[in-house]
């Protein structure tokens, strides 16, 4: 269930506007250390706990951020190539 929330709910809230950011390794580092101390909180670990990342994220089931990132922008790159009285 928390998964679930987090999905439909804080990942939205993390990913606005990124679509049209000109991304950059520091951007997508920063925001991965926010979506793990998210996930870890929402789980109920900590670092201390030494549990992988990985692991965390399979048990809640969780795709990287950097993947929805790169998608959201795919998705957008598409919008604006279909835009009509596009120059080519």
């Amino acid at each position: 269930m928390k998964g679930r929330v987090y999905r439909m709910v804080v990942r939205p809230t993390l990913l606005y506007g990124t679509k049209c950011w000109p991304t950059k390794t520091l951007h997508i580092q920063r925001m991965s250390v926010v979506e793990m101390r998210m996930i870890r909180w929402i789980c109920g670990h900590t670092r201390l706990d030494k549990i992988k990342n990985e692991v965390i994220k399979r048990k809640i089931e969780v795709a990287s951020i950097e993947d929805k990132m790169r998608e959201a922008r795919l998705c957008w790159f598409g919008h604006i190539r279909r835009r009509p009285g596009m120059r080519q």
